[in-house]
């Protein structure tokens, strides 16, 4: 699977870059929203992880949005992963388009299974599903 990844801390980004690369699947990591809407557009991944506290002019909310108006990337699953672990937060990425939500720390585990249970069953129904 193809999987980009949306984190601005790059020790955060590694991490998770050695963690889903160690699994065979192909990455690319970009360390802000613009550039990660130019990375879906070059060529659509199959999973997004993406950081809700972004620099520069697209947080994590914005980012999630424009890639759900985009036809060639409204249906690609985004999972969340971030330290905001308000109600609020978790609202507005639903409202945004997000598929699930995970708050930092994360457990790896979880995200992998999360992602290979994408793999398997790719319906194109989103529900936000928070874990921690």
């Amino acid at each position: 699977m193809r999987i980009l990844i949306i984190e601005d801390a790059d020790a955060i980004r590694r991490m998770i870059e050695a963690l889903v690369a160690g699994r065979g699947h192909e990455v690319v990591a970009v360390p802000n929203g613009a550039r990660g809407l130019e990375a879906a557009h070059e060529r659509t991944p199959d999973v997004i992880l993406l950081d809700l506290n972004l620099p520069g002019a697209f947080d994590g909310f914005e980012v999630c949005e424009r890639l759900r108006k985009d036809e060639a990337t409204k249906l690609v699953p985004i999972l969340i992963i971030s330290a905001m672990d308000d109600a609020r937060s978790k609202e507005r990425a639903l409202a945004a388009g997000a598929t699930a939500y995970y708050t930092k720390p994360f457990s790896p585990t979880a995200l992998l299974k999360e992602i290979e249970s994408l793999r398997k069953n790719a319906s194109g129904a989103f529900k936000l599903d928070v874990k921690k």
